[in-house]
């Protein structure tokens, strides 16, 4: 027996019952199916332009910085000024997706980049959002092979990147983006919303930066919206 049926056969007990039967199963698969919406904010349904300006508005209130460059190629200098700003360590720990190792990091020749999972020693972690939402300025990152969580938490500075064309304006239509692009290949085992460094003010209501992961996140925003 697998945890999983473990706990749901737990549960069953204390609610008394065994398993739903067939015509119950099939209403509530049917319900989920659905995705049937809630209320929406009208924040976020506006042109993409503007949910730019939100997400960056609604970042910075969050403490992270934004960034825009105009083309992708564009990064590697970016990330270099960024790090030579807050005096950060060249040494960048990096998903190994390739809409970052195929950049033209070879003309910043200063800069060392590692790829693979997020370790405690990094100081510096780059990856990739797969979605970001402009009604809160939250990033969404969907984990995989070439998407390890571990770089999103275990650095202490994390940069992301962000492109334009990949903002919604709501959680809802984040979601909806998720399910059409691995229809195929099935949900990421993990799913993490970041909305800003890690903190706390669990402490005498001091507010702490990176208490349980990055103290400083920056994200990089590709593209004008057009």
């Amino acid at each position: 027996m697998s945890a999983r049926e473990k706990i749901l056969g737990r549960i069953r007990a204390q609610k008394k019952r065994g398993a739903l039967d067939g015509e119950t199963q099939d209403i509530l698969a049917a319900r989920i199916a659905k995705h049937e919406r809630n209320v929406i904010p009208k924040r976020g349904q506006i042109p993409l332009t503007e949910q730019m300006d939100l997400l960056q508005s609604k970042m910075e209130k969050l403490l992270s910085t934004v960034e825009r460059v105009t083309d992708a190629s564009e990064i590697p200098s970016a990330v270099q000024a960024y790090l030579a700003s807050q005096n950060l360590p060249s040494r960048i720990k990096m998903s190994p997706s390739e809409s970052l190792t195929e950049l033209p990091w070879g003309d910043i020749p200063t800069l060392e980049i590692v790829t693979g999972a997020g370790a405690e020693e990094d100081m510096v972690g780059m990856s990739p959002a797969f979605a970001a939402v402009a009604e809160t300025g939250t990033l969404m990152m969907a984990s995989g092979p070439k998407t390890p969580s571990t770089v999103n938490f275990l650095p202490e500075n994390h940069i992301v990147v962000l492109q334009a064309s990949d903002i919604t304006g709501s959680y809802e239509q984040a979601w909806d983006r998720l399910r059409s692009a691995t229809e195929k290949t099935g949900m990421p085992r993990t799913v993490n919303f970041i909305s800003g460094p890690s903190r706390t003010a669990d402490i005498e209501q001091r507010l702490i930066m990176g208490a349980h992961g990055p103290k400083s996140l920056h994200v990089i925003l590709v593209g004008d919206g057009t």
